[in-house]
């Protein structure tokens, strides 16, 4: 009787030593821990994989230009949940090239580094050119209006410098502009004064394009001060 359970004790040991790897201990044919093996994933990356896909698209989207990120106000926010209140902050960027490209952007986390690489990234993909006179100024004067706020920017020559303050600056120093003059009237608001700034810089257009536009030249446009100034004037205009 003895014999019989010794015998009956062995046989699973016996099956399980001959038996596959990955079929041991109930693992399944495919064997390791989880899908694909030791790692986690079926391709073998396992976590370390992930970081290095959102390294290479966050590579794709700056696209190896260097750009010019200002942090314009941060903010905590509260949202009011069944167990109490659930903190986060929010922050507002503008970014630009410096070569006449800027945009802004807004974002939310808990954390306050996130939500600056939240709005950045927003901030990357609204970016919209505004057209420079001599890369320092802007064209033509330009009034801009977004709820209570209500902007008004102005070309200035040069070594005037940035006349604008709080956001308007943000906007102007990261957009490339040496010289305007600039005044807002109403709200105080951030996030109004930006997006009243921005509708007013979309409104710029320069001599190039109104020229093409019309079908004529841009001496023609220029036509003050007798033909030969407007052809110099026309030669130094780039955009």
């Amino acid at each position: 009787m003895a014999d019989e359970i010794q015998n009956e004790g062995a046989a699973p040991v016996e099956a399980a030593a001959g038996a596959p790897e990955g079929q041991r201990e109930g693992r399944g044919p495919r064997g390791g821990r989880g899908r694909g093996g030791p790692g986690g994933n079926r391709d073998g990356r396992g976590r370390d994989g992930r970081g290095r896909r959102d390294d290479r698209r966050n590579n794709n989207e700056d696209g190896g230009e260097e750009l010019i990120e200002k942090l314009v106000h941060i903010n905590r926010v509260s949202k009011t949940v069944k167990g109490g209140k659930r903190f986060g902050f929010a922050a507002l960027v503008v970014v630009g090239d410096g070569k006449g490209r800027s945009g802004f952007g807004h974002g939310k986390a808990r954390e306050v580094p996130e939500a600056i690489s939240k709005a950045t990234a927003a901030a990357k993909k609204a970016m919209v050119r505004v057209p420079l006179k001599e890369g320092r100024t802007l064209h033509h004067d330009g009034n801009g209006h977004f709820g209570a706020g209500r902007v008004t920017v102005r070309s200035a020559p040069a070594g005037t410098g940035i006349i604008a303050g709080g956001p308007m600056r943000a906007i102007f120093e990261s957009l490339g502009v040496h010289d305007v003059v600039t005044k807002s009237v109403g709200t105080s608001n951030p996030y109004n004064m930006i997006r009243a700034t921005f509708e007013a810089l979309k409104e710029q257009t320069s001599p190039k394009s109104v020229a093409s536009r019309r079908g004529k030249k841009i001496a023609d446009l220029l036509g003050r001060g007798g033909s030969q100034t407007a052809e110099a004037e026309a030669a130094a205009i780039v955009e």
